[in-house]
């Protein structure tokens, strides 16, 4: 497998795994509990469905994982602008960063369904 592929699992997976740390740091409270649920969900699924792409039976199969993980990370996008850090800089800092990647993400994405079409 061509590494700008294994560079790009890495970069989810490591994305998926510092989200994971970020919501073990946050507030279990009531209201961030479900938010963080769906985070969590959403960060994981970007990278599985990439793997799953660099998998597939076909130019077709690969197009449909490929838009699921650029949705899933416009997802998380959208998680990660609810949850509440409470105040709290750092978390808060990390939030922002995790963000920014999870938008970028979205955008690589973009551009290799672009190239796939």
């Amino acid at each position: 497998m061509d590494s700008k592929y294994l560079e790009l699992e890495k970069r989810t997976q490591d994305f998926s795994i510092a989200v994971r740390n970020f919501c073990l740091l946050c507030k279990h409270d009531l209201i961030n509990r479900e938010y963080i649920k769906q985070v969590v969900r959403s960060a994981g699924s970007v990278g599985a469905n990439y793997i799953e792409a660099n998998d597939s039976l076909g130019v077709n199969d690969k197009k449909m994982k490929m838009r699921i993980s650029k949705k899933e990370a416009k997802e998380t996008c959208y998680w990660l602008t609810h949850i509440l850090t409470y105040h709290n800089e750092e978390l808060e800092q990390n939030r922002l960063s995790l963000l920014k990647e999870a938008n970028e993400l979205m955008l690589i994405f973009a551009a290799i369904l672009r190239k796939l079409d």
